[in-house]
């Protein structure tokens, strides 16, 4: 079973206004609400692909209740753990000639709430796997990926880590299955500047001397560079479309990434379908859907 772990999940309000007036009253043409999250994203897009997955996590209040429904009428399960203060957050994004985004506070998590999850994660089996994905909110301990890696450290569990900075550095000891750094997160973790696909092959080597097992380097219109765990390279061009919207393409990636090796056992198609569910989310409004990543499929075969 793939379980992956969402600690702010968010429902993500889209309004798109014909001209956005900063000082009067703006009326929207179109509106959309999304159940927002790195790792619920995740979780879509294996169900998009067969693959079913748990989603864990944090919410709170009426908004919390909605994320959990919208997330289940989706066919993922979930497993969240409903906490007492505050409210699941509301993203406010507002598209228009410019752009600009509210991003809600999120509930308060207490170390009560922090060692339920614990428990919950101890329930992991065997085989199994862990998407952890984002950024720690500020209320909970910022060494909370360290802890959860710690307590599964020793048992057959593949945890997949889609973090940046120290967030990710940290965690590399535990040696985790697979790591997401784009290019420029890659450059910020050497403090170095990388000009060619040399340069991103070495520093993802590092990581890998660090501890990661699978380095997959995502490059926006470049394509992605995996070092995988037999130190073997894999570049793959990027998939051909107009991106719409970035959001939530980096874990498509990766969710397709997991259902390629999981079917195959082939890096190299893991590749290939990761690629193509994160170029189909890139090119819509909203995640991919299994006909869209079809489609971009048939570029790479």
């Amino acid at each position: 079973m793939i379980y992956t772990v969402t600690l702010n999940p968010a429902l993500d309000y889209i309004v798109k206004v014909d001209n956005l007036d900063l000082e009067g009253v703006n009326r929207s043409r179109e509106e959309h609400i999304f159940y927002g999250g790195k790792g619920i994203n995740v979780s879509y897009i294996l169900n998009e692909l067969d693959i079913k997955s748990t989603a864990l996590g944090f919410v709170a209040g009426f908004t919390g209740k909605e994320l959990e429904r919208g997330v289940s009428e989706f066919g993922v399960d979930t497993d969240f753990i409903e906490v007492s203060k505050g409210i699941t957050r509301i993203n406010v994004k507002i598209k228009a000639d410019k752009e600009s985004e509210i991003n809600g506070l999120g509930p308060e998590i207490t170390s009560d709430d922090v060692e339920r999850l614990y428990k919950k994660l101890e329930k992991l089996s065997d085989g199994d796997i862990l998407v952890l994905s984002g950024s720690i909110p500020s209320c909970m301990p910022s060494d909370t990926y360290e802890k959860i890696l710690q307590k599964l450290e020793g048992r057959n569990i593949r945890v997949v880590v889609d973090a940046t900075k120290d967030l990710l550095k940290k965690v590399l000891k535990y040696k985790p299955f697979l790591i997401k750094p784009n290019n420029h997160e890659l450059a910020e973790l050497f403090s170095v500047e990388l000009n060619s696909d040399e340069d991103i092959i070495k520093y993802a080597r590092k990581l890998r001397d660090m501890g990661a097992v699978n380095v997959l380097i995502s490059m926006a219109g470049d394509g992605a560079i995996l070092v995988d765990e037999n130190d073997e390279t894999h570049k793959i061009n990027v998939a051909k479309g107009k991106v719409v919207n970035s959001v939530g393409a980096g874990d498509s990636m990766v969710a397709g990434f997991l259902a390629g090796y999981i079917k195959t056992g082939d890096y190299e198609e893991a590749l290939i379908l990761g690629t193509a569910c994160g170029g189909a989310t890139a090119f819509n409004d909203g995640l991919a859907t299994r006909e869209d990543i079809e489609e971009i499929l048939k570029q790479f075969k």
